[in-house]
C-alpha cells in the first residue's frame, strides 16, 4: 500500500471522532490522521473528491513503476527518527575536513519550487525540477545537470533523506531512485506537516506551503496540535524538545529583495497565474503581475489588496472582456 494519509479540518473533538470511526474499518486501520489548523474559519469548506489514475506523469507514463511494492520505496522514518537523522547529519558535517569514517548524507527536498521558497529543512537541497514530467530523477547520469544534488552521488555509501509536504510524493520519487540503483533511501513518514506537529520547529526554517486557500502556515500552528496531544507529558514536567522557529526571509520573484511575509499570490494575468512571492513595491509597480510581459497581457484581473485570493482562474479563462474583474 502507498503512503496513506487523511487530513481533516474542523472542531478537534468532531474530527478525531470521525477518524476513530474510519479506523474501525480494517481497510483504514493504519491510516495517518492529521487535523489541519485553520486560523480563520474552516480550512476545507467543501468536500472535493477526484479520481487520479496516476500520481506521476513521466515520459512513457508511470504504469511501469512498481509503486505498490514496499521494498522498492524508501524506508519511512517517524518524525523522531527523522530528527535524529538530521542531528546526526549536522554532527557529521562538523567533523574535520577529510574525515571519511562516517557515511555521506544527502537531504533532498522533492517539493515544488514555490513550496521551497517559503520554508524548508536547514541544509536541504532541491533538484532543479518543477514537475514530475521534467524531473531529473528520470534522467540518466549523462543527461543530468552537474548542478543537480544527485549528480555523482555514491549510490552505495550515501544515505538519501527525502521529504515532501504530506509524504506521498516521496513514494514515487524513491521508487524511481531505487530503480536507478540508490540503495539507502529514507523518507519522512507523513511529511513535513506530521513532523511539525510531532517535533515542532527543530531543523525547520520558514513556513509550510499548503494546497488550499491558506497557502502558508507558520510551524507554530502545527505545534499547537501536537501540544494538545502531549499536554499530559508537559504537565508532568517532561521536555518535549520543541524548538523555536528560525527566522526565514523569502525573496521577491521580481527584484530579489527580501520579503518577510511568506505568502504567495497569483499573477494577475490569468494566462500565467504563477504563484510567486512579491515585495510591496513590485506588487504596485506591476499591478499584481509577475513580470512586465504579464503586465501588458490582454486578460488581467485587478490588483487585490493584501493577500486576498482571486477566484479560481478557470472562471476567468473564457471571459470575453479584455479586462477582467473579480466577482464580489
Amino acid at each position: 500500500m502507498l503512503n496513506t494519509k487523511f487530513t481533516t479540518s474542523g472542531p478537534r473533538k468532531d474530527a478525531m471522532a470521525y477518524a476513530d470511526w474510519l479506523r474501525r474499518d480494517h481497510r483504514f486501520s493504519d491510516i495517518l490522521v492529521q487535523v489541519s489548523p485553520a486560523p480563520c474559519g474552516h480550512a476545507f469548506p467543501r468536500l472535493k473528491l477526484r479520481y487520479k489514475p496516476s500520481l506521476v506523469q513521466l515520459e512513457g507514463g508511470s504504469c511501469h513503476l512498481p509503486l505498490v511494492e514496499s521494498s522498492m520505496r524508501a524506508s519511512p522514518l517517524t518524525p523522531s527518527e527523522w530528527r535524529e537523522k538530521l542531528e546526526a547529519r549536522k554532527r557529521l558535517e562538523s567533523e574535520p575536513a577529510g574525515d571519511t569514517s562516517g557515511r555521506n548524507v544527502l537531504l533532498l527536498d522533492v517539493r515544488n519550487g514555490y513550496e521551497w521558497d517559503i520554508g524548508h529543512f536547514e541544509g536541504a537541497k532541491r533538484p532543479n525540477v518543477d514537475c514530475f514530467r521534467s524531473t531529473s530523477f528520470g534522467l540518466s547520469e549523462q543527461e543530468m545537470d552537474s548542478s543537480d544534488p544527485l549528480h555523482g552521488v555514491d549510490k552505495e555509501n550515501t544515505d538519501i533523506l527525502m521529504y515532501c509536504t504530506g509524504g506521498i510524493r516521496c513514494d514515487v520519487y524513491s521508487t524511481i531512485l531505487r530503480k536507478k540503483g540508490f540503495g539507502n533511501l529514507y523518507t519522512l513518514k507523513g511529511g513535513v506537516s506530521n513532523y511539525l506537529t510531532s517535533e515542532g520547529c527543530a531543523e525547520w526554517v520558514g513556513n509550510l506551503f499548503v494546497f488550499d486557500d491558506r497557502l502558508s502556515l507558520p510551524p507554530a500552528k502545527f505545534a499547537e496540535e501536537g501540544e494538545r496531544e502531549d499536554a499530559a507529558q508537559e504537565q508532568g514536567g517532561i521536555d518535549t524538545g520543541r524548538s523555536s522557529p528560525s527566522r526565514w526571509l523569502g525573496r521577491c520573484y521580481v527584484c530579489g529583495s527580501e520579503v518577510e511575509e511568506l505568502k504567495h499570490r497569483n499573477c494577475a494575468s490569468i494566462d500565467c497565474n504563477r504563484l510567486f512571492l512579491c515585495c510591496r513595491w513590485c506588487l504596485e509597480e506591476l499591478r499584481g503581475c509577475c513580470c512586465l510581459e504579464c503586465r501588458s497581457a490582454p486578460r488581467l484581473r485587478p490588483l487585490l489588496p493584501g493577500h486576498q485570493r482571486y477566484d479560481k482562474w478557470h472562471l476567468y479563462r473564457d471571459a470575453t472582456s479584455s479586462t477582467l474583474h473579480i466577482s464580489s
